[in-house]
């Protein structure tokens, strides 16, 4: 919890705005974090993943549905591509989500919650990563260039 207000201030001071998704892991971390303490119960951590995880790929598909490309609002500084490949990385992303909001089920149903913490932690950082990496060359082939200016 200290780290994610740690993250939201030098964010406010740094860039002198509040980012929406930062603040709403805030709220689920507070609500989550606090529920878990309140009750002593592990269970309330152990779900917040599957909600934040389902939370992203309803974010983007509810986007794509309604004709906004979310992860073109995102990414649209430091990638030109056409709409037609924002909404291929919109699918692939809420599908890579979905899957992590199961797999997150499954491996805290299923084993301590030592491994399940070493499974978020050394787990789903390099899955996402390598998840990242996986879409560089559809990135690469969709890229629009930029027109050099005539030269002469």
């Amino acid at each position: 919890m200290g780290a994610m207000l740690i993250a939201i201030t030098i964010g406010l001071v740094v860039e002198r705005k509040l980012e929406p998704m930062p603040l709403f892991t805030l709220a689920l971390v507070l609500v989550f974090g606090g529920l878990t303490i309140w009750l002593s119960n592990d269970v309330f951590i152990k779900i917040k993943p599957t909600i934040l995880y389902t939370m992203f790929a309803a974010i983007l598909l509810g986007g794509l549905r309604f004709g906004r490309l979310f992860i073109k609002i995102v990414l649209g500084q430091m990638l030109r591509l056409n709409d037609a490949a924002w909404r291929t990385l919109t699918w692939r992303w809420s599908v890579f989500f979905l899957v992590l909001a199961v797999l997150n089920e499954i491996v805290w149903r299923s084993v301590s919650t030592n491994t399940w913490v070493a499974f978020k932690v050394f787990g789903v950082f390099p899955l996402t990563l390598l998840f990242a990496m996986a879409q560089t060359p559809f990135i690469a082939r969709h890229q629009i260039e930029d027109k050099p200016s005539g030269a002469g």
